[in-house]
Parts: structure tokens; C-alpha cells; sequence
């Protein structure tokens, strides 16, 4: 067996396999063989099926299997020996001039394509400068907090008219356009939030209701056209939502207000345990620092987005792109052209952050270890059961879990990305120079906003 490279350019080669009878014909000799000890048919005993039977029946198809799994080690081998950085898996070159006859004695000529990774340096210096955000607390966001806060242990009352901020359990029927109902239409009895009404008028016409009263709905425009949330209201799906041109009437079932709980001993105990916070000025210090430490981990994500387009701009490279464009529809059968051509800027990005990494990790020697993935793991499930209970789960079981979790391969790989994601961006933090600048929480949100743009 003979192997040779051809080199295209750069970030393209041809991989030329040579094979000779002798080089297969011993293993397709035993697969034979192999096969008659386990084959059941009839006329034999088991176990005694002569080979040349089967060479006769299924010699052909297993001499193609033989001579793919020699090709696949021979390839994987080479790759390894040669220490060639492909991207994608080797593609086999359709030669319409070769034909030959499968009789055991042809000598076989395979070309396979490769795409090559590029070869790029990492130069990130103290002069490369990123803004790493301090977001400060508001007193309107405080405010909007605590009143929230107050409002989950607050009591319930229905009061005979409605004000801002109350909920009205509601009746929703779908117009026709002459307004009157659509038979057969959507419906739905669901809770109408006016603290999420986001048009300021038709929120207007929501206050001073009672029981009983009728009013029309121009859903869209009180929500901004939100089809998640629209959807979520009148329960169907998103694109329904999102293509909805009707007004919905809307009838009055109850009127329902959270009332705020009490800042008295019995509350401080209940949000943070006996004796923790035990006047006012403590429960703001206690809430503001909660917010901070929310919004710290707002700015921690955008300082890593920053640092992901930042390095995607400087460490400039081109990829195989032709090449890795046929691997994705040869690896991707219902790929249609027109998701190919629309997603591969984005498959392309992923594919050189992830080479920018594994060159960070290798050439500053950056290990991951099991008990890090284990403390990652352990505490994203943690964070999860958080939104569910705000009851801390036992460390023992929280770390049987973590256990279970991490014995289905997927999610070892999910946690195992994303903590050399952030072992990638401590390095680079550890490199570049940082300049904090403070910033309004609405300010910051603002600008999420429009990098998401």
C-alpha cells in the first residue's frame, strides 16, 4: 500500500491511496472465513459452510466493506502519523475513467480531498484594549425591583375596577374586519398583564374597567408586535401569531391586584433567612448587591462577545471554504443550497473561533481537567434548579446529579466547549489591556441591544 500527498495550495491537498491484492486480500480471505463459521444456510450444518461458498455469494460485498474499513484506518492513520491539521473528514474524489473489476486481483488507485487548516499566529498584547463595563444600580431599577419583589409575597384582592398594574382575567375572541366575531376563530381565556402592555394608549383604555365590560383589542400594536409573547396570550403557535392581522375582543372575567407585601421582619425572614436582613436600608443594600452580581454576569457575556468578534477581526485567516461548503452537504443530505450558502458565515466564525482556541490552549499549555468540568456542570444544573425553587438543593444530591448528567456524552462535550471557551477568554483577559467604564443599566441594555442588530 502506497500513500502520497498532493498539495492544492495552502488549505487544500489530494490524498492518493494505492492498494495492491496483497494488501487486502488477507483480510477479505478472513472476513470469508469468518463468515462461513457464523452463517446459517440451508444445506449446511452450522459452522461448516465451506469459504468458497460464500466467496461465491457474498464475496463481492465483502471485499468492498474490507477494502472502506482499510481505507478508513489507512487514512485516520496517515492523518495521525503525518500530523495533518484537517478540517471536516477526507471526501472521496469521484473518478469516472477508473473502473474495475472487484476479482480479487485489481490493484486500486483512491483519491480522497482535505481540507487543511490554516496556519496563523496569535499575537494579543497589552496594547490590543477592550471596555470591560461596570454597570451601576439605578434607583429606578432598584425601585422596580423591590416593588416586584414585594408584589411575589404580596396578597391578592379584586377590586370592582381596574388600575394600572393589575391583571385582568379576560375572555379573547378573534374579529372578523367588519368587527364582529369570527366564528370559528381563536379564542382563549387567559390573564392580561398591564404592566406588559407596551403601547402606552391602548394600555390607557385597560385601566377603569370592571367586571363585565367589552372593549376591542388591537393585540399587535399593545404588544409591539411580540410574536412570542402574543403567541404565549392566545396560545397557538408563534408564526400564527406573528401573521395575525385581527383585533380580538376582549370581555372582563375579574380583575385581580397584587397588593405589596409589608418591609416587616416576618418578610426579611421569609426572602432571606432568620435574622439575615432586619430593617430597610439593610433589605436595599441586600437587593442592590443581588442586582449587581446579576448585571455583573450581564457585563461578564458582553466583555466575551466583545473578545469573540474582537479576535475574529485581528487573527486573520481564510479557511477551506469551497471544500468545507461539499463536506457539509456530502455530511448533511437534506441541506438545501439556498440553508447552505445562508448559514456557512456563521458555521465559518464558529470553525475559526474554535481554531483560535485550540491554538491558545496548546500553545500556553492550558489543561482541562475532570474536576473542572464537574464544578461546571454542577453549577449550571444548580443555576437550574434556582429558577424552579429558590430553595437551595442538597450538595449531595446536587453532586449525584451532576454524576448523571455528565454520563450522557452529549452534555460532557456541551460543558467541556464551554469551559474552553472560558479558560480561551480568561487568557486573553490575562493579556489584553481592560479599561472599566461605568455605565447606566439602561445605557448597557441599549447597547446589547444594538450589538444583537
Amino acid at each position: 500500500m502506497n500513500i502520497s500527498q498532493e498539495k492544492i495550495d495552502n488549505l487544500n491537498a489530494i490524498l492518493k491511496i494505492n492498494l495492491n491484492p496483497e494488501d487486502y486480500q488477507p483480510r477479505v480471505e478472513k472476513a470469508i472465513k469468518e463468515q462461513a463459521k457464523k452463517a446459517k444456510i440451508a444445506g449446511f450444518r452450522p459452522g461448516m459452510v465451506p469459504p468458497s461458498h460464500i466467496k461465491r455469494m457474498y464475496g463481492k460485498s465483502i471485499l468492498v466493506d474490507e477494502i472502506n474499513t482499510l481505507l478508513s484506518d489507512s487514512l485516520n492513520k496517515y492523518i495521525e502519523e503525518e500530523k495533518l491539521e484537517v478540517l471536516g473528514q477526507p471526501l472521496p474524489k469521484v473518478e469516472n475513467s477508473k473502473e474495475y473489476n472487484w476479482d480479487y486481483a485489481d490493484n486500486f488507485e483512491f483519491n480522497y480531498e482535505v481540507g487543511l487548516a490554516p496556519e496563523f499566529n496569535i499575537d494579543f498584547t497589552s496594547k490590543d484594549k477592550l471596555t470591560q463595563y461596570v454597570i451601576k444600580v439605578d434607583e429606578e431599577t432598584l425601585a422596580s425591583r423591590i416593588k416586584n419583589i414585594r408584589r411575589s409575597y404580596g396578597k391578592m384582592t379584586n377590586p370592582d375596577v381596574s388600575a394600572d398594574d393589575d391583571v385582568l382575567y379576560s375572555d379573547l375572541v378573534q374579529l372578523s374586519p367588519d368587527g364582529s366575531v369570527f366564528e370559528d376563530g381563536i379564542s382563549n381565556t387567559t390573564s392580561v398583564r398591564l404592566d406588559q402592555v407596551q403601547n402606552e394608549e391602548i394600555k390607557k383604555s385597560l385601566i377603569g374597567l370592571k367586571k363585565d365590560d367589552v372593549v376591542t383589542l388591537d393585540i399587535q400594536k399593545a404588544y409591539n408586535n411580540d410574536a412570542t409573547r402574543i403567541a404565549a396570550i392566545l396560545k397557538v403557535d408563534e408564526d400564527v401569531a406573528g401573521d395575525l392581522k385581527s383585533n380580538f375582543q376582549l370581555t372582563v372575567k375579574n380583575i385581580n391586584r397584587l397588593a405589596e407585601g409589608d418591609l416587616n421582619q416576618e418578610f426579611f425572614d421569609k426572602l432571606f433567612g432568620e435574622g439575615t436582613v432586619t430593617n430597610e436600608a439593610e433589605f436595599r443594600a441586600k437587593i442592590t448587591e443581588e442586582l449587581e452580581s446579576m448585571m455583573q454576569q450581564d457585563a461578564e457575556r458582553q466583555l466575551q462577545d466583545e473578545i469573540y468578534h474582537y479576535s475574529l477581526n485581528k487573527v486573520d485567516f481564510n479557511l477551506p471554504d469551497e471544500f468545507l461548503k461539499r463536506w457539509l452537504k456530502a455530511t448533511n443530505e437534506k441541506l438545501s443550497e439556498e440553508e447552505l450558502q445562508g448559514g456557512y458565515a456563521d458555521f465559518a466564525k464558529n470553525l475559526k473561533w474554535t481554531l483560535i482556541e485550540n491554538k491558545i490552549m496548546k500553545e500556553n499549555n492550558v489543561e482541562i481537567k475532570y474536576d473542572e468540568v464537574f464544578a461546571l456542570a454542577k453549577q449550571r444544573l444548580a443555576q437550574q434548579f434556582q429558577m424552579y425553587s429558590p430553595q437551595p438543593i442538597a450538595e449531595e444530591q446536587l453532586a449525584q446529579y451532576t454524576v448523571q448528567y455528565l454520563q450522557t456524552k452529549e452534555n460532557a462535550n456541551k460543558i467541556f466547549e464551554e469551559l474552553k471557551a472560558l479558560k480561551t477568554f480568561d487568557y486573553i483577559k490575562s493579556v489584553v489591556t481592560l479599561e472599566k467604564k461605568d455605565i447606566a443599566i439602561t445605557d448597557f441594555n441599549k447597547l446589547v441591544a444594538e450589538h444583537k442588530h
